[in-house]
């Protein structure tokens, strides 16, 4: 019996077969595929989120799928195929683990942390020099990682050469700083590139406090996310059982049921 990744290889194939495929499939490019991965791969993060371990068996199939799809298209280019790059990850791995699969010790997994980032930055100077440049210390943060995700990366790298706040609490000062900016420029009734440029440098300064203080930002905002819709959810209930929606009620009405949904939460109600 065929082990099921061959299936799945075969089953895309299939779908790009010119004689008989699937037209959607076969029209497919590179940049066509890439916005429904990123799509994918937040529905695995959603799964995992919710601890739907069924939903996360499906969604890691359909990410999977997307791998599958891409070495698809290389093969028909020339490029590469499936077990190529399945070939190229292993590689990476055994050599960024030598306290596994080498005589090196690591006995903590900070100190894996550590060494991990230094295989990288020793690749990444690698392949400068042999591309001819300097390597920079920001290189391979590439910009279509979600903004939060980059900002935190771009400060962990800048942090490693010694660009870097020590205490959170200058951090905070910072933060109060970029509010003062931005309030500023919103008093002047500056044009709206300004407002916006002040805005990204608040941003940018929380998700260096987030850093300092250890929390993932983008798990942060998740949080809060769900958390608002939570409790907007139940000022939609409060209203409906009074016969009402949000439409009809005052923002002091709605603010009032909002704070009663906190204290529901708290079990303070």
């Amino acid at each position: 019996m065929a082990r099921n990744i061959d299936r799945l290889i075969d089953v895309m194939a299939r779908l790009r077969d010119p004689n008989g495929g699937c037209p959607w499939d076969l029209e497919q490019t590179y940049k066509t595929i890439a916005p429904h991965t990123i799509e994918e791969a937040y529905e695995v993060a959603d799964a995992i989120e919710k601890n739907d371990m069924a939903s996360l068996r499906e969604e890691l199939g359909d990410l999977l799928f997307q791998v599958v799809y891409y070495t698809q298209m290389a093969r028909e280019d020339g490029l590469f195929d499936f077990d190529e790059v399945a070939g190229v990850i292993t590689d990476k791995m055994i050599r960024r683990h030598p306290h596994v699969f080498g005589p090196e010790e690591i006995n903590s997994a900070d100190q894996q942390t550590s060494r991990w980032e230094e295989h990288k930055a020793a690749e990444r100077a690698a392949k400068a020099a042999a591309e001819g440049r300097a390597p920079s210390a920001l290189e391979g943060v590439i910009p279509a990682l979600p903004a939060l995700t980059r900002a935190l990366k771009l400060q962990n790298r800048a942090a490693r050469v010694g660009f870097d706040w020590t205490n959170p609490r200058d951090i905070l000062d910072k933060i109060e700083e970029e509010i003062g900016e931005l309030r500023a420029e919103m008093d002047a009734g500056s044009p709206p590139e300004r407002v916006a440029d002040e805005m990204g440098d608040l941003l940018f300064a929380v998700v260096n406090l987030a850093r300092r203080v250890k929390v993932e930002p983008e798990a942060a905002l998740r949080g809060t996310n769900a958390k608002f819709e939570r409790r907007f959810h139940r000022i939609e209930a409060l209203l409906a059982d009074q016969g009402r929606k949000p439409d009809d009620a005052t923002l002091d009405e709605m603010e009032a049921l909002w704070q009663q949904a906190k204290r529901e939460e708290r079990g303070e109600a």
